[in-house]
Parts: C-alpha cells; structure tokens; sequence
C-alpha cells in the first residue's frame, strides 16, 4: 500500500501507513489538545473514535496515537489543524468494508459517526514519503477575533469572539505589532517551560478592522510564526490590547519584548477569541528535510514547537 512509513516497514507484523489528518474543532468544551487522565481533550476523544473506527482492540493492535502540528490549550478553537497517525495497513482496508470508495474516505466517513460534533475530520489521506505533522511544518497561522462596536456583536458568534467594551485603536495597535515581527527572543511573551527555548521567528503580526465577509466589523489580529512558546499569542494579544485602549504607548510591547522577563503588565487574554487557521507545509520533496531540519534544530536547544498560545 502507498504512503508506507520507512520507520515502520522495517519492524515486523503487519505494514503500517502513515495518514494525514486535516481536522477542525471548537475548544470550548475541551482541555486543550493533549489527552489528560479525566479530563475531555481533542486528542484523548479522536485516538478513541480511532480505536473504535479502526477496532485496534479486537484486532490486538497498538492503540492510535497522533502526532498534531500545534497543541491548543484548553479552549482555543482550530479551524485548520493538521495531525498524523500510524496504523496497521490492512485495518485501514478493512475501514472501507465491502464499498469501493477509497479506505481514506471511508475512514472520515466511519469518524463522523463516532465523534462529537464539535470536533470534525475534514479530509484523511496517505502522507507522502517524509511528512511528520509537527516536524515538517513550515508555520502555524492564527486569528484572534474580538467585538468592540455594539453594533457588530453578534450573541451566535460569542464562543469564538471576545467581546471588549471599550473602543480600540486599531491603528495604534498594528504599529506596535510591527516593532515584535522578526526572530527575538520572546521569554516576556511565554510561560517558561524547562529546557525549552523562547526563541522564535514572528513572521506576521497584524491588526486590522473587518469591513465585509464573516469578520466584517470585528478587530482581528492575524499571527503567524514558525513556532509558538506556552501562552505566546494570547500574551501578544493582550499588550497589543493595552496600547488599543490608550493605557500604554505604542512603544510599550517593544519594550516589554527586549526587557526578556515577564511583565505583570501584559494580560493573557481568554483563550476563546483564539483559533488555528492554517499549518503550512513544503511541497512534499522536501518534507524529509524539512523535518530533520527542525529536529536537528531541537537537538541545538529545545523548541516546543507545539506548544499554542
């Protein structure tokens, strides 16, 4: 079967393939991404649907366990999440049952009828050659959505919209976010984690007013980065707030980014204006080298690159 995972084919038993999985969820209700004992998270809820679809237990075969470009904390929201899983090759067939449509079609059909309803598989198919979801990411791109016009508020929309009620300055906003864009050391916009580094590319971070589509009226900050430390995003989000209402100039957040330590004065926003909209990857001759690139990198000095905001 195609898409055969090299690390895997050389051990015994059945052969294993590697599947991509495009996913979306609303975080409300979940603890974040990664399973903990007792609590509902997106991965402890799709491993199970997983096991179930795949009947990994009936089988006698490993349980499925995922690999996600970039864990969300508890309540963030993910409209563009990528993650991949290893299973056995023929379970993958067995999927499919006595139809004809492909066994990855057949494998987001079986899911849909497991899963909750906040937590979608868009799309599966075969990874190619070299494709891991957290090593050979390019960048991770989110939007913070938040209301400060009344008028615009809409009650629909208050699970994944922060409602604020006083009036931003949005202009005054995006030009303090241009002085954070590029590679700085960002430990005053992260929670320290042990051996980790808080070293990270901000490649976009803008503030702009919606004037039509679904956003249209909505302040919405667009971040993209190569990686995000603990809290990373949601600390940005909230000094950019304070120079949006006026208690700090426009030089504050740049003066927090170079001070390195953390700065009472910076609030983490509610997790729930924050979603994930796109993990990009390398065209796929260059997956391979794009993932041990990055693993080589996490050999130098430790990056949680899964680590959300």
């Amino acid at each position: 079967m195609a898409g055969v995972n090299d690390a895997s084919a050389a051990t015994s038993g059945p052969p294993a393939v590697r599947v991509r999985l495009d996913l979306a969820y609303d975080g409300t209700d979940f603890a974040g991404w990664a399973r903990q004992p007792a609590l509902r998270t997106v991965q402890g809820t799709l491993e199970d649907a997983l096991a179930t679809v795949l009947r990994t237990g009936p089988r006698g075969l490993p349980a499925p366990r995922l690999v996600v470009a970039g864990r969300t904390d508890a309540g963030v929201h993910a409209r563009g999440q990528v993650a991949h899983v290893d299973v056995d090759g023929d379970a993958l067939v067995v999927v499919r049952g006595r139809s004809e449509r492909d066994a990855c079609d057949a494998l987001v059909a079986r899911l849909a009828g497991v899963l909750p309803p906040d937590l979608v598989v868009r799309r599966a198919r075969l990874a190619p050659p070299g494709f891991d979801a957290r090593f050979a990411a390019l960048r991770r791109r989110y939007a913070y959505r938040m209301c400060d016009d009344p008028a615009a508020r809409d009650p629909l929309a208050r699970a994944h919209v922060l409602w604020h009620p006083r009036a931003l300055d949005v202009a005054a906003m995006h030009e303090a976010a241009a002085a954070l864009v590029g590679l700085h050391d960002f430990a005053a916009y992260c929670k320290p984690r042990p051996d980790a580094t808080t070293i990270r590319t901000l490649e976009r971070l803008e503030w702009t007013r919606a004037d039509d589509g679904p956003d249209a009226g909505l302040v919405v900050a667009t971040v993209q980065a190569d990686a995000f430390c603990h809290s990373m995003v949601r600390a940005l989000v909230g000094a950019s707030l304070a120079v949006g209402e006026g208690r700090r100039p426009v030089s504050w957040p740049a003066q927090v980014l170079a001070a390195r330590r953390r700065d009472a004065g910076v609030h983490v926003v509610a997790a729930r204006g924050l979603t994930l909209e796109h993990v990009e990857y390398p065209p796929d001759d260059a997956l391979a080298g794009r993932a041990e690139q990055t693993r080589a990198r996490r050999g130098a000095h430790e990056v949680d690159a899964r680590a959300c905001c």
